[in-house]
């Protein structure tokens, strides 16, 4: 493969810290580069050098001649005196761009549904983000340089921009180095991973859960060194008090394959014993949504639905922008009235929200972080049974990634990831016994979130999850539901099914028109539109019945005798004749979504 652009003998160095010393790297064609690492160390830093936006304080970072470069900043550059189209395209005559088959591409995948001359200094934060993307995108590049690309991107948008990578160069062709916390997105697009911490670049083969997987390894592998050190030292101590020591053999350390370091890890999470534990602080009660919709002006948001929502119930919420994900979370906290039906809540339920705003830390802003927690309870009890493991604050501090150091750190002075980190230790301390997190992963570092998943591992109580972090929410929650024209709907097949919904929302005539919540009224009436959702609520049932037993008969295909033909050609004749009845009640439901209205 040839090489693109390389790097020699870095120094990086900021007042207070050296960032990386001496670190020397390449980057050849057919290079997919995931880079993580913790927040603060030299993530972001790492890519502004390669890409000649940052000067080191030594080294040198070469390219190859007639390279051709492109970079997405982490911040937002666009100019609000453009509109998307001379953002996107510049001066280019529209029959030239519009003739280009990527170009067109680009612009259908990031920016259909926004007006081709609409003012920049009108967009929100995340459409500006698909500008600036598809401004980048639409150029021909050899290299490409993507500094958090998903931030303030929906489920949808992040898994064309996947797949527009994964086709943008033949293979062996153009590279990419890309900085993100979505780690979902890294196992998809990227074949190696450098991950930056201790001012090195530390590089392994694959996407995010190889890395992990090499992680381990290397932890395991430096644990039974140090491990044979202590040893070491010990028996040394011994000579030197008991004389001579006796023979001794030398332990062996067999390192086993990465796969192998989990064989024997238990489920992340006992449901069972969660359940239960749920259930003894909650009752069997908790939210009944019963017949619930919510109307603003005239204008349908949530049509009429069912909702039980169950004691250690972990639920994943989906939809675009707009959909009605924070009128459905409303009511669940009870800070939305419905305008139809009614809401039910158990007697002992005390909801919490971790709202994307920094409500909790408003009044602790002066304050060091040791103070706020000073006049908290003195222990936490986490976890059940056997597990339950009895928590200081500070001792929940620690597992959240803050050092002792930072515990005289005024609160204002925090990142924001760690005010992300605060804010939900504050919300779990007041003992809630439904979670509400909206949009949670703002601002963490894949470690940190690694430790937010694992605290809410051993959480016993319900939790309701939006999220546009896919790998967090599938990993966090057990089902997932979209909200789809305004209906709540349960996806049996979770987010790829979501995917698939909306994709066929997006095929269909005048399929934008269902992304937002109707402006008219239903096209039927009386007894049809009682029928009419009937047969809605029946199609429902019938879909997630079929998931399931697909998803079932494909499980069961890898446990078939492979060389029996007959019976596998049998085997997937049922799940086709099955998966072509589900596409035919889709239709049929969609049909009816549009009568409903």
């Amino acid at each position: 493969m040839a090489h693109l652009l390389g790097a020699e003998a870095l120094h990086l160095e900021f007042p207070t810290k050296v960032v990386f010393d001496a670190v020397s790297l390449g980057v050849d064609e057919g290079d997919r580069i995931g880079i993580v690492g913790r927040n603060g160390d030299g993530k972001s830093s790492l890519l502004a050098m390669l890409a000649g936006r940052l000067a080191p304080d030594a080294g040198r970072v070469t390219v190859r001649g007639g390279v051709r470069v492109g970079v997405l900043d982490q911040g937002d550059t666009l100019d609000d005196t453009h509109t998307i189209a001379r953002a996107v395209v510049g001066d280019t005559p529209e029959h030239e761009w519009a003739g280009d088959a990527r170009t067109r591409e680009v612009i259908a995948g990031l920016l259909g549904d926004l007006a081709w001359d609409a003012p920049v200094v009108d967009l929100s934060g995340g459409q500006r983000r698909r500008v600036a993307l598809a401004a980048l995108l639409v150029g021909d590049h050899d290299v490409i340089f993507l500094d958090e690309p998903t931030n303030h991107l929906d489920v949808e948008a992040i898994a064309w921009l996947a797949d527009h990578l994964r086709r943008r160069w033949p293979a062996g062709s153009g590279a990419m180095l890309v900085v993100t916390h979505d780690r979902w997105f890294l196992d998809e697009v990227c074949t190696r991973t450098w991950e930056v911490h201790d001012r090195i670049v530390e590089p392994f083969d694959g996407g995010y859960a190889a890395y992990i997987l090499q992680r381990v390894e290397r932890d395991r592998q430096a644990a039974a060194i140090e491990a044979r050190r202590q040893n070491l030292a010990r028996k040394e101590l011994a000579w030197l008090r008991r004389g001579a020591p006796a023979r001794t053999s030398k332990p062996k350390f067999r390192i086993d394959a990465a796969n192998a370091l989990i064989a024997d890890e238990p489920e992340i999470r006992d449901a069972t014993q969660l359940r239960a534990l749920a259930v003894s602080r909650l009752g069997k009660d908790v939210v009944d949504l019963l017949d619930t919709g919510v109307s603003y002006d005239g204008r349908e948001v949530l049509h009429p639905f069912e909702w039980r929502i169950a004691p250690g119930e972990r639920t994943g919420i989906l939809g675009v922008n707009g959909a009605g994900k924070s009128t459905l979370l409303g009511l669940v906290s009870g800070e939305i009235e419905p305008t139809t039906g009614r809401v039910k809540r158990g007697k002992t339920v005390r909801v919490a929200t971790l709202t994307q705003r920094l409500d909790e830390l408003e009044q602790h802003l002066d304050d060091p972080v040791r103070v706020v927690i000073a006049g908290l309870r003195t222990t936490y009890s986490f976890g059940s049974g056997s597990k339950e493991q009895e928590l200081t604050p500070g001792q929940l501090l620690e597992r959240m990634g803050f050092s002792s150091a930072q515990l005289s750190t005024p609160v204002k002075d925090l990142s924001g990831g760690q005010k992300r980190r605060l804010q939900l230790l504050l919300i779990l301390l007041e003992q809630p016994n439904v979670l509400i997190l909206d949009e949670p992963t703002n601002d963490l570092d894949t470690d940190m979130l690694a430790a937010m998943e694992d605290l809410l591992d051993s959480w016993p109580g319900t939790l309701l999850v939006v999220s546009h972090d896919r790998y967090f929410l599938e990993r966090v929650t057990d089902q997932q539901y979209a909200i789809l024209g305004g209906r709540v709907r349960h996806l049996p097949g979770g987010v790829d099914e979501y995917l698939r919904l909306r994709q066929r929302q997006r095929e269909e005539p005048q399929a934008g028109s269902r992304d937002a919540p109707p402006d008219g009224a239903s096209g039927l009436s009386g007894a049809d539109l009682r029928a009419a959702q009937k047969e809605s609520a029946a199609l429902e049932r019938r879909l997630e019945k079929l998931e399931k037993q697909i998803a079932a008969a494909k499980a069961a295909l890898a446990e078939h005798d492979q060389a029996d033909y007959v019976g596998l050609g049998r085997e997937m004749e049922r799940i086709g004749a099955w998966e072509s009845e589900r596409d035919e009640v889709e239709e049929r439901w969609f049909a009816l979504s549009e009568q409903i209205g």
